[in-house]
Order: structure tokens, then C-alpha cells, then sequence
């Protein structure tokens, strides 16, 4: 209730966040950005290399977005492995707070080092410019308020605005079973989070050419949609609902190809609207768009400016794969794994610890 999602997306972001938060995983990542380590004193060495030694950067303050649950809490994990201190602003569901208590109550040394907070914009300010490096998540014009009130020698690692989207190949639509497939691995990529963040499925290609049509997939895609309704009803209210009606209505005049909505529009999939329109931002809607090969998906992506974070694929040609390439995608992923990045990917092409530490007596 405290986060304003469905039980079920609740339980799988504490599935995949948690569940990826283990021992292993996590000195695997730091041995893999900082080289294999030898802990010494509260810094640590990189083997072979004597003279570099990594420090603790100092004090990180993390601003949650107010999307995807528990954001902040794997780089306040990799903050606190730094040996920073941690100051979170929490969002309304206080769970990087729940989080640091029960740290807390396993390793009491971290009980200082850790904290959380909820505070709104500027009121009750915390003074950011106290902070040796801020992770920020949220839209680029605020990302930039907030760059103006940094100290110029403050590191501040920004995630702005980013969409997902995914491209499903003709070789991958070679009987109806296997449009299934992806379509409901799809719908999952759409409904987790209600669309939001920059890892949920905000645009969609179905080339042209397979054994399936973009239509049929649409068609799948709306049936998954439809169930996803029952298992996970929308947490969002009345007016996005009224906004996805009207979005559908419009569609509907405009005589697209296919439009699949529910009866109180829970969720909207729209066959090939038109060119020049750009993804409408909706909890659990989506556009399927045909094409003829990802060149001419990457001219929507660029036509709308749309920097992406992940691209989902089904079906891997080199030429697919280009796609990624040129939308900058900094993770490509199967269908129904967008929301479910590894521990150790860049998240917005930036490193897990290594923005955390400062390198001392390394000349190269």
C-alpha cells in the first residue's frame, strides 16, 4: 500500500532487488570495476599495483526517483562497501529507511554511516553542497535544478530522463506459439512499475515479413495485457484511466490498424499510429509499430528523442544488434528481463562503485 503498486510488482522488485543483494555478487562487481582486491585498513589495493590506493570518497547523498521501487538501494549498498557515509532522501514508502534499519540490526557499525529521510524539494532542505559526490534519479530539467546547488568539487552521478523498447525480428515471429512467447514476456516489461522508469517498455517494432503480423502481435500483447488486469490491477486512478480513454478514442478515429483497450481502458496497445506521434508515457500503454528493418526504428528513436536505457530483442542479427548501437542502449536484453537488470550492469552506462572511491598515487 505504501509504494501505490500492485502486490504482485511489489513482490517481484523485492525478488529481483534482494535477491540479487548477495555476498558473491556484490565483491564480484567491485573486483570487476577496481581489480582484484586486497582490503587494507579501511582502503583497498589493486594487486600488481601497488601505489594506487582507492579511499572512500567521502559522503554520498542519494536522491530517490519517485519510480521503481527501492532505486537508491544499490548504490547506497556500493556507497556504504566504499566506506562513504550515506544520507538517502526516501521516498514516500520510507523503505530505503525500513532498509537501513534492519542493515542496522545485522552490522550495528553501519548504523551511523547509513540514513534516510524524506524531504520535498526545498523545504526542509538538506544542503546537497555538503555532499563529496550526489546520485540523482529524475527528470533532465530537474537533474540540472539540482546541479546548481553542488559544490563545483561535488561528483554528481546523474540518472535523467531514459525509455526502454524493445524490437521483435521477422525470424523470431515464425509461428503463432512463438509470438506468444515474447508478447507475454513483453506485457510484463509494459506492466511492471505502470510503465514507469526507464527500464519499463515504452516503445515497441514488430518487423515486417514473419509468419506472424504486427496486428496478430498486437493482439497477443492486448491478451496479456488483459490478464495482467486480473493478476495485477492497475494501481494508477481515474485520471490516467481517463487519459488512456482518450488516447484510445482518438486512435479509434484516426482508424488505426488495431486498437485493443479494456472496457474501463486499463490498458491500450495501439497498431501503427502515426509517425511523427511519440510514445504517450501511459501506465500500461503501447504502441506497436511495424517496420521493415531497425533502420527505420531508429530513425523514430532519434526523431523523437528518445535516449535509451535498455532495448529488449527478440531475434539477434547483426543488424538488429546495430540498433542498440545507435540508440546508445547501455544494456540489450531479452523480453521480460528489462526490469531485471544484473547486479553488476552499468546502470545508465555508469559504474556500481567506482564513482565512490578516489584513487591515491596511480599517475596513469
Amino acid at each position: 500500500a505504501r509504494t501505490g503498486y500492485p502486490l504482485a510488482a511489489v513482490e517481484y522488485a523485492f525478488d529481483a532487488l534482494f535477491g540479487a543483494l548477495r555476498s558473491e555478487s556484490i565483491q564480484a562487481v567491485i573486483s570487476d570495476e577496481l581489480g582484484s582486491l586486497d582490503v587494507l585498513d579501511g582502503f583497498v589495493e589493486r594487486a600488481g599495483r601497488p601505489a594506487a590506493r582507492a579511499f572512500p570518497l567521502g559522503r554520498v547523498g542519494i536522491v530517490s526517483s519517485r519510480t521503481t521501487i527501492g532505486v537508491a538501494i544499490v548504490p547506497a549498498v556500493f556507497a556504504l562497501c566504499a566506506k562513504c557515509d550515506v544520507l538517502v532522501k526516501d521516498r514516500e514508502d520510507h523503505l530505503v529507511a525500513a532498509f537501513f534499519e534492519t542493515l542496522a540490526q545485522q552490522l550495528p557499525e553501519l548504523r551511523e554511516s547509513a540514513s534516510a529521510r524524506c524531504w520535498r524539494g526545498d523545504e526542509d532542505a538538506v544542503d546537497l553542497g555538503e555532499f563529496d559526490a550526489v546520485v540523482a534519479f529524475g527528470s533532465d530539467a530537474t537533474l540540472a535544478r539540482l546541479a546548481t546547488k553542488l559544490r563545483p568539487a561535488t561528483r554528481l552521478i546523474a540518472f535523467g530522463s531514459k525509455a526502454s523498447a524493445g524490437y521483435v525480428a521477422r525470424e523470431a515471429l515464425g509461428s503463432e506459439s512463438a509470438a506468444f512467447a515474447i508478447a507475454r514476456a513483453a506485457a510484463r516489461d509494459l506492466v511492471l512499475y505502470e510503465s514507469e522508469g526507464c527500464l519499463s517498455l515504452h516503445a515497441l517494432f514488430v518487423e515486417t515479413g514473419g509468419c506472424v503480423s504486427c496486428e496478430r502481435f498486437a493482439e497477443l500483447l492486448a491478451a496479456e495485457l488483459r490478464d495482467a488486469t486480473v493478476e495485477a490491477p492497475p494501481a494508477a486512478g481515474v485520471a490516467v484511466a481517463a487519459r488512456r480513454a482518450a488516447a484510445r478514442d482518438l486512435a479509434t478515429f484516426r482508424a488505426a490498424a488495431g486498437v485493443h483497450s479494456g472496457p474501463r481502458a486499463e490498458y491500450l496497445a495501439v497498431v501503427d499510429p502515426p509517425f511523427d506521434e511519440p510514445p504517450l508515457f501511459l501506465p500500461r500503454t503501447i504502441a506497436v509499430r511495424s517496420v521493415d528493418d531497425p533502420l527505420q526504428a531508429a530513425k523514430y528513436l532519434e526523431r523523437h528523442a528518445l535516449a535509451l536505457e535498455a532495448l529488449a530483442l527478440a531475434g539477434r542479427r547483426a543488424d538488429v544488434l546495430q540498433l542498440a548501437v545507435l540508440a546508445g542502449a547501455a544494456r540489450v536484453v531479452p523480453f521480460g528481463s528489462l526490469q531485471a537488470p544484473p547486479l553488476g550492469a552499468y546502470h545508465g552506462g555508469r559504474p556500481r562503485i567506482a564513482e565512490f572511491v578516489r584513487w591515491i598515487g596511480d599517475e596513469t
